[in-house]
């Protein structure tokens, strides 16, 4: 039976979040791993800071010396994620060879959306320079062309005539299909 995808907390060295999003990324490309760990995330937001007068936008660490790992949970991915220099642990997990416990969809959610990104994984088959139309929220029924895509935070950057003017507006790639 093909267990399904879900989300994890593991613990890292705290200051080391980025370092292990980077090793364990490298890891599941050389070890082979593609099917079973999909997305390696360290859960942060940008707040704007103002000092001097001056306005500066900061990244913070939502939750510093952890990382969220996307994987079905199986004996080699679990050695592949734990063994991963920076890693400490899995969060839910016992120790003593114990496997973790996911995260409830409810919570993934609500980190994800907090950081613009979004639970489901949008498969596109969209390029730059397609034709779409525009199937839902503000924009929708209007056509344009696609000049960015951003598939990390499921969006598009589509050109559409507003009032007789070119205007880029940002979508979610769920709200647009390809225009024939």
């Amino acid at each position: 039976m093909m267990e399904e995808k879900q989300w994890y907390v593991v613990n890292t060295y705290s200051g080391h979040e980025t370092k292990v999003k980077e090793k364990l990324d490298m890891r599941i490309q050389s070890m082979g791993m593609e099917n079973y760990i999909f997305r390696v995330i360290v859960p942060e937001t940008t707040e704007i800071e103002i000092k001097d007068g001056k306005q500066k936008e900061k990244v913070k660490k939502m939750f510093p010396g952890y990382v969220l790992v996307e994987m079905i949970m199986t004996d080699e991915a679990w050695f592949v994620v734990r063994n991963t220099p920076g890693v400490t642990g899995f969060l839910g997990s016992s120790g003593k060879g114990a496997k973790p416990f996911p995260l409830y969809p409810h919570e993934i959610e609500k980190i994800l959306n907090t950081m613009g990104m979004s639970i489901k994984e949008v498969i596109v088959d969209l390029n730059e320079g397609d034709r779409v139309k525009i199937t839902d929220g503000p924009f929708k029924l209007m056509a344009g062309k696609v000049i960015e895509i951003d598939t990390e935070k499921n969006k598009a950057k589509v050109n559409i005539d507003l009032f007789g003017q070119e205007t880029t507006v940002e979508v979610d790639l769920t709200q647009i299909e390809h225009d024939n």
